[in-house]
């Protein structure tokens, strides 16, 4: 009998195990939440990572990305990574991903924070994940998968400890219908869900990010772990509608100004404004904080070129979607600055699975910004997230069809952490009504950047409340709200018990963790990577 598996999610994640999966055999059905394309993925400018060059080294890629986790990476899933990673990215170049390229064909080396070698590869400019998420996208409907879009995932579905399918909530787009449910039986799930960036006043992630999966593992069992930390990505546009400006920007050389046009990174790390992105970040809020939370400013007026009209050519075909956003807020970034704020971005935490994907709880995988592999640790060092889509969703996929016809599933050690109890007792102030709005500022404001016990017990008190509330779930808002609420719940529970400052999660009540790391930029191949990096920023 062919196994059939469930995959929930249309990302680099779900798309890759997806493709896999038909390819061993498996009959696949991909369910998303909204249409097929509109994914996370698409909206990945940075590029992706990957020992793609002759003078790049994979111990080098494995030592970047120990480094920026803090000593919490899990060593064999990060070699997993970084030795995959390479036939992954041949693999997207095989289903037409364009990945840009110089004069002389080979491709354009991109350098990004934390990083000692300019590996990362862009296509498009800017438009890396658009160009993943095409060429994806058009891979799958050339097979025979089936789609349901517009496919909410209300809960996974359990009998005897094992996953056999899920309930949707399906709503009829073209008829105007909402609401329909519908159960799906399979003999594998795969959550691709994605992140919970929907918990913060202030994210990079597009409304669909509501921790859909993370919440449904959660309910069924699952063991989940690293929630507390949460990536903050240091330069988001500070005017009009959040948007994300590409550590890429940096790696070309612009720089992190004041209101005074002072260079303050390098006050917090000896990489200034290339440090990992948890030090940027915080870098960056400190800053505002003296200037009584006025944005700080991303420089790229001596980029490229002296002359302004040059610069402003080379920015617009180097980051054509940057450029064209940074153009329609009314900013000229050739000739000023531009203001910028940090803002949430992606969960390292997640569902804990083994090096293919698997859960604690069988029958059950998760693969991406969903799950927790181990290969970030406390911080994820930039460009690797596309990779880990790639490289687990292939894993997950190779396995699926073996796992169901063989029937083993390995047992992990419960990574739960103890439990602090709220009830709610300890406010001192009344509860206001719970809304998402009330919840992304209670989390912003005490379980963000800079935490510490009062900021973040305060919270858990609040949360307790509004969990102990009744409320009705039957449109898809309300159970995005009970997942979001759950999720919040865990993270702050998991920020809690860690008492220490490490990684993306920083307390200012607590030691920080003693990372002990010299400066990527003077280590191995540091002329050649000099030189690689003068290049990159003269094409």
């Amino acid at each position: 009998m062919t196994p059939h598996a469930v995959i929930v999610g249309s990302g680099i994640a779900g798309l890759t195990v997806a493709l896999h999966a038909v390819a061993h055999g498996c009959r696949v059905t991909l369910v998303t939440k909204d249409v097929l394309e509109h994914a996370n993925t698409r909206y990945a400018q940075g590029g992706i990572a990957g020992v793609m060059f002759d003078d790049d080294r994979i111990e080098d890629h494995v030592r970047d990305t120990l480094t920026a986790g803090a000593g919490l990476n899990d060593p064999e899933a990060v070699r997993v990574l970084v030795e995959e990673g390479p036939a992954r990215i041949r693999e997207l170049i095989d289903l037409g991903v364009a990945f840009d390229r110089a004069a002389d064909g080979d491709f354009v080396k991109g350098l990004e924070a934390a990083h000692s070698y300019p590996r990362i590869l862009h296509a498009g400019g800017d438009a890396t994940g658009t160009a993943i998420e095409k060429a994806l996208v058009a891979s799958l409907r050339a097979s025979n998968v089936r789609v349901i879009e517009h496919a909410f995932l209300v809960d996974l579905v359990v009998s005897d400890s094992r996953v056999t399918g899920i309930e949707l909530l399906i709503d009829d787009v073209a008829a105007g219908s909402a609401g329909t449910s519908e159960t799906v039986r399979a003999d594998a799930v795969v959550l691709a869900t994605g992140g919970a960036g929907e918990l913060y006043a202030h994210s990079t992630n597009p409304e669909v990010a509501t921790a859909d999966g993370i919440a449904a593992a959660i309910r069924a069992g699952a063991h989940v772990q690293e929630l507390e930390f949460f990536q903050f990505h240091p330069t988001i546009i500070a005017a009009g509608e959040a948007f994300l400006v590409s550590e890429a920007v940096r790696g070309e050389g612009a720089t992190l100004v004041d209101e005074h046009g002072r260079r303050f990174a390098f006050d917090a790390h000896p990489d200034g404004e290339l440090a990992p992105r948890d030090i940027v970040a915080r870098a960056i809020a400190k800053q505002m904080d003296a200037q009584n939370g006025r944005a700080v400013y991303l420089d790229a007026t001596q980029l490229h070129s002296t002359d302004a009209d040059e610069r402003a050519t080379f920015l617009a075909q180097r980051f054509p979607t940057i450029d064209r956003a940074v153009r329609e807020r009314g900013f000229d970034w050739a000739r000023e600055p531009i203001p910028v704020t940090p803002a949430a971005h992606y969960l390292m935490g997640g569902v804990t699975t083994d090096l293919h994907g698997r859960t604690s709880v069988r029958g059950l995988y998760a693969v991406g910004e969903v799950s927790r592999t181990g290969v970030h640790g406390a911080n994820r060092l930039a460009s690797n997230s596309l990779l880990e889509g790639a490289v687990f969703g292939a894993r997950a996929g190779d396995l699926i069809a073996a796992d169901a016809t063989s029937g083993r599933w390995p047992s992990m050690p419960s990574a739960a952490l103890p439990h602090l109890v709220s009830d709610g007792r300890n406010l001192n102030a009344p509860v206001p009504p719970f809304s998402r709005e009330a919840l992304q500022e209670l989390m912003w404001d005490n379980a963000s950047l800079v935490r510490d016990e009062t900021g973040l017990a305060h919270a858990a008190e609040v949360i307790a409340v509004w969990r102990k509330t009744a409320r009705e779930q039957r449109t898809e808002r309300q159970f995005e709200d009970e997942n979001l609420l759950l999720v919040a719940e865990h993270l702050v529970t998991a920020a809690r018990q860690r008492r220490e400052s490490r990684g993306a999660h920083f307390r200012k009540d607590a030691a920080a963790y003693d990372q002990g790391a010299p400066s990527t930029r003077g280590m191995a191949h540091t002329h050649a990577h000099a030189h690689a990096h003068e290049e990159a920023i003269a094409c």
